[in-house]
């Protein structure tokens, strides 16, 4: 006879969520590390009560917005390399529905997080509850719903015995390196506290394996056909190396070959930023060295990319006549992209097969195109240092200086964070990645608000490394709610903001559209009722400090050189604030090397507009699809 524990439902899911474990390449690791929550009464009594009981196997986190939590467990479990993630749970209503934008971040980045929101009543005791949507046309229909489409796996529990399959499909899809994403168990309040006779096997630990797909030998023979044919090829490393711990490979088949590589923002770090065959970012972000091979290449051969149009420039770059893609991808949905020569298999175990089977050709790009890329790489560096270029003087820094700095200061160890703003264009283009974790720009969902969350994730997750959330004003205005978490916990995250006020990423764009800075602007209205006025009075290192986090104001680079060195060596939640300087009056960043597509009016009494329109169309032009 089977034996049986009685248990509420939530007490069995967190009991079963603390002994699931995954493996790979040996090492074991726990699959959901800690749980996240903010209660209300569609949790409290279920979830809440549950972690109580188990708080000795299942660590708990008090978060002070939803989204915010799913950030936090998206910082970790990339960090964590996608083989541990954290849980996050929810009362009902506005609290479920806050889940959606970090679900679908952690979806479009295919990072795993585990959503419990709570839900109506499954019984219907009492129809409408409080923060119940009514929907006319189908009783079955709440809220949670809307997690539908930004969940990879979704399932509601309406009956105890449901949650066994549930349970387990949830961490199949937790753990499947093509389909990971968030997964989402919507519990219905009455359901959570329901008891049920389990059997003791639901709560045996479990280790679920994170596969590493081999190649098909048809298609590596396909790939390496297609590599020794190439005269111009070019490396685009994305998100999956890393993904993959596929670093070490990737750098093996670069030194062998020679072949350039380029990196995405979610690759960029594949390699140092001094290997020889690192050209830097790729796309409208990133360096002129990656773009101009881009645009001769004869074969791209990605890595672990989607090719989202920030790569390849809205489908303008690659413009090479006859261009091929070999596409080396674990998900056969983005190795078929761009009319690719499809390899489909992880990122490491495809490109130690790569390696393994151009060696014995002794494949080699050819000295002159090395000689050209190596020569252009340098060229940019300079370009690199201008940018950075601040003397200890009492000026206030450019956004670019300011990363200057901070480059000065750090080693292999810190990590930088970023997510949205003018940011990321900058970090792409400049920024000297150390080591391969060091630069996490979530460039997918490119989410203003991720960023200190994120920080308190990655942290957790990296307790004795440096960890930086880099943020401008509008970003920090988002989401700076989880500075009391990390004030609250001890996590020693170090976050520097940029007063720039306003949306600087989204006002040049603005006024490269012909919408001419319109509502981009933290000033007061003028008298033509525009934000054109003086900047606000917004004191964010107030705000900052009012939240409990240690501050330190820097305005001038002398200023900035012994803020940042003193908030690295901090060993408590602390702040860098400093007011940046434009690049109308000093050195910034190298412009977009290359074009990305925002529609423009197409017509329009404003001159701005016009003139607009005419260079988009001309961009618009040079499009062409790979078919």
């Amino acid at each position: 006879m089977t034996s049986t524990t009685r248990l509420t439902v939530a007490q069995a899911l967190v009991r079963f969520l603390a002994a699931q474990h995954t493996e790979r390449d040996g090492a074991r690791h726990r699959l959901i590390g800690a749980t996240w929550g903010i209660f209300g009464h569609g949790n409290v009594a279920g979830i809440g009560q549950a972690l109580v009981e188990y708080a000795d196997v299942m660590p708990y986190h008090q978060g002070r917005n939803e989204q915010a939590m799913v950030h936090a467990a998206v910082g970790y479990a990339r960090q964590s390399n996608r083989l541990s993630t954290h849980a996050v749970t929810t009362s009902i209503g506005p609290g479920a529905t806050n889940l959606v934008t970090g679900a679908a971040l952690a979806t479009v980045n295919h990072l795993p997080v585990l959503l419990l929101p709570g839900d109506v009543f499954a019984t219907r005791p009492a129809d409408p509850v409080l923060q119940q949507l009514e929907v006319p046309f189908a009783g079955d229909v709440s809220v949670n719903d809307c997690l539908r489409p930004v969940s990879r796996y979704f399932d509601r529990i309406s009956r105890p015995e449901a949650l066994i399959p549930a349970a387990l499909q949830a961490m199949r899809v937790l753990t499947d390196p093509v389909d990971t994403g968030a997964v989402t168990l919507a519990l219905p309040q009455d359901v959570q506290a329901e008891a049920y006779d389990w059997p003791e096997e639901f709560f045996a630990e479990q280790t679920w394996t994170v596969r590493r797909p081999a190649a098909d030998p048809g298609e590596l023979a396909a790939a390496v056909a297609a590599v020794r044919s190439a005269r111009r090829p070019l490396i685009v490393a994305g998100g999956g190396v890393h993904h993959s711990r596929a670093e070490e490979a990737l750098a093996e088949l670069a030194s062998a070959t020679r072949i350039p590589v380029a990196s995405t923002q979610a690759g960029k770090g594949s390699l140092r930023w001094d290997h020889p065959q690192d050209v830097g970012g790729i796309g409208h972000t990133g360096t002129a060295t990656a773009d101009e091979l881009a645009r001769t290449a004869d074969l791209v051969i990605g890595v672990g990319t989607r090719y989202t149009d920030f790569t390849t420039a809205s489908g303008t770059l690659f413009g090479a006549s006859g261009v091929r893609f070999l596409n080396l991808n674990v998900a056969a949905y983005d190795g078929h992209k761009l009319s690719g020569i499809p390899l489909i298999a992880d990122a490491r175990a495809g490109l130690e097969a790569l390696t393994g089977a151009l060696l014995p050709h002794r494949h080699r790009a050819e000295p002159a195109y090395v000689t050209e890329y190596t020569d252009d790489k340098e060229r940019w560096e300079y370009r690199v240092d201008a940018a950075y270029e601040a003397e200890d003087i009492d000026i206030r820094p450019t956004q670019p200086q300011v990363l200057g700095v901070l480059d000065e200061l750090v080693t292999e160890d810190d990590i930088l964070i970023n997510a949205a703003g003018s940011l990321p264009g900058d970090l792409h283009k400049l920024w000297r990645a150390r080591s391969r974790d060091q630069y996490h720009v979530e460039y997918g969902y490119s989410c203003m608000g991720y960023e200190i969350p994120a920080a308190i994730g990655v942290r957790m997750a990296a307790p004795d490394r440096p960890v930086w959330a880099l943020v401008g004003d509008g970003t920090y205005l988002m989401n700076p709610t989880e500075i009391v978490t990390a004030v609250q916990e001890g996590v020693a995250i170090k976050v520097v903001v940029l007063q720039n006020h306003g949306y600087a990423s989204i006002g040049g764009l603005s006024a490269s559209v012909g919408a001419e800075r319109y509502g981009t602007a933290y000033r007061y209205r003028a008298a033509d009722r525009t934000f054109t006025g003086a900047p606000l009075p917004v004191d964010l290192a107030a705000n900052a400090a009012s939240l409990g986090m240690r501050v330190l104001r820097a305005k001038t680079v002398r200023d900035l050189r012994t803020a940042l060195a003193e908030a690295r060596a901090a060993d408590t939640p602390t702040c860098v604030y400093v007011e940046t300087e434009t690049a109308d009056t000093v050195s910034g960043a190298p412009p977009a090397q290359a074009w990305w597509d925002v529609p423009v009016a197409e017509t329009a009494t404003r001159s701005s507009a016009v003139a607009a329109r005419e260079e988009y169309d001309r961009h618009v032009a040079a499009r062409r699809r790979h078919l």
